[in-house]
C-alpha cells in the first residue's frame, strides 16, 4: 500500500519551494501525492489581471504536478486576504478525510505570510476534529490523524521552528527546479520584481534554468545555517527541514523512514 501525502499551502508554487524535494522522493518510491493550493494566486503578479492570473496559475500549477505525477488542485479563496474560518477548516476537514492522508505538510503559524499563518493556523484546528463524527459530516471521521508536519520557515519570532525532521533534497534538485520552472509567473516574473531583481532575469530558457537553480540555493542557505547540523558532515546544496505538530497524529520510528525516506531526526 502506497503513502498518502497531501500539502496544504496557501498558495500555487509553496509546496515546490518549501518541500519539492520530499515531494520528488516520495513520488520516485510511487506514493500517492495531492497538492492543494488554498489561494487562488491572484495577488502574485504586478500587472497580470485578477482572472487571468488565476487561471494561469491554474495551469501553471497542474503542470508542476504533473512533473512527478502529483494531482494539483487550486481552491477558490481569494489570495492576500485568507482568514481560518469555520469555512475554510471544514474544507480541510473533508480534504482531509476523503483523501486520507498518512502525512500532511503545511505551513507554520508563525510564517511571514498571513495567507501562510491563516492556513497553517487551519491545519491546526481541523487536526483533532477529523476524528469528530458531527464536525463537517460529510465525509466519514478518520479513526486517527495523520502526521501534521509543519514546512520550514526561518523566521524566529514568537518561536523558531523546531527541525524535527532534516531532508537532503539535493538528489532531487532537478525534479524541484522542473517544478518550480512551471511556475513562471512566479520565478521568473513576479517574485524577482517584488524582490527587486528582475532586471537579473536571463530571457533564454537554459540560462533561467542556471539563474533559477541559483535563486533556490540562496533561498536554501538559510535553512542550511540554522538546521543542518555540522557533526553530520558538510551541508548538501539544498535541505528541507519540518517541525512535527504536536497537534496531530504522532511520528514513531517505525513510520520515520516511510514518511521522511533517508531524511535524519534533527532534535
Amino acid at each position: 500500500m502506497s503513502t498518502r501525502v497531501l500539502v496544504f499551502g496557501a498558495h500555487p508554487d509553496d509546496a515546490e519551494v518549501f518541500a519539492g524535494g520530499l515531494l520528488s522522493k516520495h513520488a520516485s518510491l510511487g506514493s500517492c501525492i495531492r497538492i492543494i493550493s488554498v489561494t487562488d494566486g491572484r495577488n502574485g503578479h504586478q500587472s497580470i489581471s485578477d482572472g487571468e492570473l488565476i487561471q494561469r496559475r491554474r495551469l501553471e500549477a497542474a503542470k508542476a504536478g504533473d512533473v512527478i505525477g502529483a494531482e494539483y488542485f487550486t481552491w477558490d479563496f481569494p489570495d492576500g486576504s485568507l482568514q481560518p474560518t469555520l469555512e475554510v477548516r471544514n474544507r480541510l476537514i473533508c480534504e482531509v478525510r476523503s483523501f486520507k492522508p498518512d502525512l500532511v505538510l503545511t505551513h507554520r503559524t508563525c510564517d511571514y505570510h498571513p495567507d501562510h499563518r491563516a492556513v497553517g493556523q487551519a491545519v491546526q484546528d481541523a487536526s483533532y476534529l477529523v476524528t469528530v463524527p458531527k464536525i463537517a459530516p460529510t465525509f466519514p471521521p478518520l479513526v486517527r490523524d495523520p502526521v501534521v508536519a509543519l514546512m520550514a520557515d526561518t523566521f524566529t519570532r514568537p518561536t523558531p521552528l523546531r527541525p524535527d525532521v532534516v531532508f537532503d533534497a539535493s538528489p532531487q534538485i532537478e525534479k524541484v527546479l522542473d517544478m518550480l520552472a512551471c511556475h513562471a509567473s512566479q520565478v521568473f516574473d513576479w517574485l524577482p520584481f517584488n524582490q527587486g531583481i528582475l532586471d537579473q532575469v536571463p530571457t533564454t530558457t537554459e540560462e533561467q534554468r542556471v539563474w533559477l537553480r541559483s535563486w533556490l540555493n540562496a533561498f536554501a542557505a538559510q535553512r542550511k545555517s540554522l538546521f543542518w547540523n555540522e557533526a553530520w558532515g558538510i551541508a548538501p546544496e539544498i535541505i528541507e527541514a519540518f517541525e512535527i505538530s504536536e497537534y496531530a497524529g504522532r511520528l514513531d520510528d517505525a513510520s520515520f523512514e516511510m514518511l521522511f525516506p533517508t531524511a535524519r531526526r534533527g532534535n
